[in-house]
């Protein structure tokens, strides 16, 4: 195995990272085909939503016109409608305060006689009549023939002049109304010309920027094509900095690329380079797989070693177990003997004592004292 050569600061550690970092934004950069060649136009797809929201905002603001032309011409009409009953009312009211103040029956030459000949009570004259000449007479025979004629024939000719001037308002009321007609007819066609007016204005502007979008498209595709060209000169000169990659020592992990000859010549043996280092031969790994196999081996000798110990130390307890269990048997039975020898001699005591007991109490003490044994102590004096 080769010798590491450890650094003595951390100036390696820091160059090796940093190669790692930049091969690996390179190899993220160069193998990402979605975003090499593919690509993505945000400028075209923006102008196309611009355009679209530019062509709903016209369309609304259109419709907005149209909803504020019809909603005008309705208050036109509404106000006019409301003008020509207000001018009706103030003719009708006007008629009313003529005739009121105007055609009143008391004003007429012979409201007094009209009203004497109707029953109501006349002119009170406080002066009386036989003092009266003939120039206060107010009623002579032969007066009042045709009256109903005339009054009827003032009736018509009230009613012809009333017509007159019913038809001459009517008139006036039809040439205004006519007029207010054709204003709000002139308006409108106004606000129709108006509107007309913005949409050939917006027709305009829309061709303007149709033609000036023509033009940005233009100038987009020949900055696409340009970038088309320069992208290609970049894959290209990726491309060859990527074979040279692929080719160098590093990729290939050439592990001569890595040795490094120590005090000028091969006496000194080789030494590895941490920064080209990129693992160990086939010879260096068979050896090392060599080696771990006898260790290997050696371990399980030994573990068959200590295997074997173990069995002998196992029968080896087992043999003292055995031996101990023997003891205590004996012992036991000892006890057991010991046990059942002093049953025996204290079987014989507890026979002895019963024999002694039944000498006592039927040979030794037949002659048991009576109740006058004891009553003749302390009978007397003496």
């Amino acid at each position: 195995m080769y010798k590491v050569d450890l650094p003595v600061d951390n100036s390696v550690d820091v160059a090796v990272e940093r190669r790692r970092a930049a091969e690996a934004a390179r190899q993220a950069r160069i193998f990402n085909t979605r975003h090499r060649v593919m690509g993505l136009d945000l400028k075209a797809l923006e102008q196309q939503v611009a355009e679209n929201k530019e062509r709903e905002e016209m369309a609304g603001q259109r419709e907005r016109a149209f909803d504020m032309l019809r909603v005008t011409q309705e208050k036109v009409l509404m106000k006019q409608q409301q003008e020509e009953e207000e001018r009706r009312a103030e003719l009708n009211r006007d008629l009313i305060q003529y005739r009121a103040i105007r055609q009143r029956a008391e004003d007429t030459r012979d409201a007094d006689l009209n009203i004497h000949l109707q029953g109501a009570l006349g002119l009170s004259i406080p002066i009386p009549e036989s003092e009266l000449g003939p120039a206060s007479m107010q009623v002579f025979q032969g007066e009042g023939i045709g009256d109903n004629d005339k009054r009827r024939a003032q009736m018509e000719q009230t009613e012809r002049a009333l017509r007159a001037q019913r038809e001459q308002s009517e008139k006036l009321q039809k040439e205004n109304k006519l007029k207010e007609l054709l204003k709000g007819k002139e308006l409108v066609q106004q606000d129709l010309r108006a509107v007309q007016l913005d949409a050939l204005e917006e027709e305009c502007k829309r061709a303007g920027r149709i033609a000036l979008n023509n033009y940005n498209h233009a100038q987009a595709a020949e900055c696409v094509e340009k970038e088309r060209k320069e992208r290609m000169r970049k894959e290209g000169k990726e491309m060859a900095e990527v074979l040279h990659m692929v080719t160098s020592d590093i990729l290939t992990e050439c592990p001569k690329a890595a040795e490094r000859q120590v005090n000028g010549g091969p006496v000194g043996g080789p030494r590895v380079l941490t920064d080209r280092w990129r693992g160990m031969s086939p010879v260096q790994l068979s050896a090392i797989r060599r080696q771990r196999e006898e260790q290997r081996l050696e371990g399980k000798r030994l573990r068959e070693i200590e295997r074997q110990r173990d069995a002998a130390w196992d029968f080896q307890r087992m043999v003292q177990t055995r031996e101990d269990d023997e003891e205590e048997r004996k012992a036991m039975e000892l006890k057991k003997e010991k046990r059942m020898e002093m049953d025996r001699y204290n079987e014989q005591l507890a026979r002895e004592q019963r024999e002694h007991q039944q000498f006592l109490s039927k040979t030794l003490y037949t002659n048991r004292p009576t109740a006058q044994y004891f009553t003749q102590f302390s009978s007397s004096s003496r």
